[in-house]
């Protein structure tokens, strides 16, 4: 995270949520962006990366020897001119033994820096992606909903793998090159002055032609744009595949799929633009990078016009025009790895983003609930919209309590606060006013494991992980013995139809696995909730999935769940809470009433509409009709 984040996440907010006040404004350090920044994450693998760049550089020096070795052939083929006797074999021997150990000991460092190179990529990799899922953990469920899937998919995926690209191979080659470039230029400015500056004139020019689109604002707002439209294709990409059953139930291709062939062709249109524009640059760039040999002949004849007897001359403009190519070759490095910087800048810049979210806040000081009631304190509660001036409140000024031994009951139309209230108990979001207290201490006020370690949840909307039966309910207890396991699927009416499965509790679920009905899912989360036995159970509706057969099966786990539990269950359908021991009418985020069902009835208020509209749909067929004469 930047350095203002770890400043602020240092110093801790108190438990309302406010940043600690200061006495004095501090003036921060500048926020680091870039390598520095990727030097910075990388934490442990700095040690490795300082080693790979170090054998990176002797490898380069090592490389160069054969060059070095080839010249001092030359010099010898010039001095001996024609004669064959003349030519000293001890030195062409000597030369050839150098060139060889040059190559193999500048190979044999460049593999060792390489490796150092790529097991700090794979550590700092680990290292980040392990920061980055704990961070999202602390977040606010807001976060989430207002960042899209494939943005977050994104930075896990592409920005942290390129991250691993550039430090595993890019660095060792960017202090390569930069080791053999300026080596080069020494041994040639030592050779001739005049020649090298006209060698190192080539490349100044040939990289300001290419320097000049592609480094500044107008590079800069480029990549910006290129990962944007990565952003987009991947968010719509997950939308497309998972509405893929009402793509093909309506006979939509790719192409008909608006907003995915959208993005799509704004990809493809952003790209090619932006090819285009830096089409000119490069082929000055290439065209300017290939002709430095044709720089350095006219000013060589020139020089050997003045001192034609010059062996040393001749023999310096020799070198250059076989050097000169060697330096080319660098340089285009150079230039991939300044692209490749800029999108490492703009990657570290999107991961920094997420870091930059605050999470949670944590109490200083963590009170431990003493009981597990659950009391709404004159609670108010408003989503921040994305573009909206103000903000959409969900819950006004709710109050109520949930007593250990009872169920309370949530209901109200859609969009009345039900799942909001629900969702605040475990603070998936704060209360902007009022509190919520369990066991008489403010959530605020309790640290996160222990009020995790206090609630269950039972989601309408089930979801399994990608793994086996046995670890899809282990998560209710990670620590959970395979018994334990076991029983609590015994006690969520789950053994039957895991004994059908072909590897019993060794089956894979979720995605890429066993399919199971939806009663079948919501029953393994019935597991998960009874393993982890909380003394507080929030139910979302948990048999909206079973079919007549199996809602018996489901209310009969449910009693085993719900047993000595302080019980709060969010009803759409109104007869599954007939015997609440209270039921809270919300509409349009107020508690408008509450009782007991029969008690509801008598006041003939919403509740009593409600289960009216619901008893009439009871009595609904499909398809009928009037009888008509």
């Amino acid at each position: 995270m930047s350095n203002q984040t770890a400043v602020i996440e240092a110093a801790g907010p108190d438990v309302s949520g406010k940043a600690p006040a200061t006495e004095k404004p501090e003036k921060r350090p500048r926020a680091k962006t870039g390598i520095p920044r990727l030097l910075e994450i990388a934490g442990e693998g700095r040690r490795l990366l300082i080693l790979s760049a170090a054998l990176s550089t002797l490898s380069a020096l090592f490389m160069l020897i054969p060059y070095a070795a080839v010249y001092f052939v030359l010099a010898d083929l010039l001095q001996s001119g024609v004669d064959p006797s003349h030519i000293n074999g001890a030195l062409m021997e000597r030369a050839g033994y150098a060139a060889l150990i040059g190559a193999v000991v500048g190979m044999g460092l460049l593999y060792t820096g390489s490796m150092a190179s790529h097991i700090a990529a794979f550590r700092i990799l680990y290292g980040l992606r392990i920061r980055l899922a704990e961070h999202l953990g602390g977040l606010h469920l807001g976060y989430l909903s207002q960042t899209s899937t494939g943005a977050v998919k994104k930075t896990f995926e592409q920005n942290v793998e390129r991250i691993e690209t550039f430090i595993a191979h890019q660095i060792p080659d960017l202090v390569s090159v930069l080791a053999t470039v300026v080596a080069m230029f020494a041994v040639m400015f030592w050779v001739n002055a005049w020649m090298a500056a006209v060698c190192l004139a080539g490349l100044v020019i040939s990289f300001s032609l290419q320097a000049s689109m592609m480094i500044g604002d107008r590079g800069k707002e480029a990549m910006a744009d290129y990962h944007d439209a990565l952003e987009r294709i991947n968010a719509s990409a997950v939308q497309y595949v998972r509405g893929m059953p009402a793509v093909k139930v309506f006979g939509r291709t790719v192409h008909s799929f608006r907003r995915f062939s959208d993005d799509m062709n704004h990809y493809r249109n952003m790209v090619t633009a932006f090819t285009d524009s830096f089409q000119n640059g490069y082929v000055a760039f290439k065209t300017a990078l290939t002709s430095i040999p044709t720089f350095i002949l006219p000013v060589g004849v020139l020089l050997l016009m003045g001192e034609p007897e010059s062996t040393a001359l001749a023999l310096a403009v020799l070198f250059f025009m076989v050097m000169a190519p060697g330096a080319a070759a660098p340089a285009y490095k150079l230039m991939y790895l300044s692209s490749s910087l800029r999108d490492i800048d703009e990657g570290v810049k999107r991961i920094d983003a997420v870091f930059a979210e605050r999470p949670a806040p944590e109490p200083r000081a963590p009170k431990t609930p003493q009981g597990a009631d659950v009391q709404f304190d004159n609670v108010s509660f408003s989503y921040d919209v994305d573009g909206a001036s103000t903000r959409e409140q969900a819950l006004s000024s709710v109050s109520f309590r949930a007593l250990p031994g009872t169920v309370t009951a949530l209901v109200g139309p859609s969009g009345s606060g039900k799942s909001t209230a629900a969702n605040l108990i475990p603070r998936f979001w704060d209360a902007d006013q009022g509190a919520i207290r369990v066991g008489g201490v403010d959530v605020r006020d309790i640290a996160t494991p222990t009020l995790m370690d206090a609630v269950a949840f039972v989601f309408q909307e089930t979801f399994l992980f990608s793994d086996t039966v046995l670890e899809n309910i282990r998560v209710g207890r990670p620590d959970a013995g395979r018994e334990e396991v076991e029983a609590a699927a015994r006690a969520a009416r789950c053994d039957e139809f895991i004994e059908r499965l072909p590897q019993g509790f060794e089956t894979m679920i979720g995605e890429g696995g066993q399919h199971l009905s939806g009663g079948e899912e919501q029953r393994i989360t019935v597991a998960r909730a009874i393993l982890k036995n909380a003394p507080i159970l929030v139910l979302d509706e948990a048999t909206s999935f079973a079919d007549p057969e199996n809602e018996h099966l489901m209310q009969r786990a449910l009693e085993e769940l719900m047993r000595d539990k302080t019980v709060i269950v969010i009803a759409h359908r109104l007869a599954t809470i007939r015997d609440a021991d209270n039921i809270v009418v919300l509409d349009e985020g107020r508690a408008v009433e509450n009782g007991t069902h029969d008690e509801l009835l008598e006041r003939r208020g919403l509740y009593h509409r409600m289960w009216t509209a619901y008893s009439d749909t009871m009595n609904w067929n499909l398809g009928a009709t009037e009888a008509s004469s």
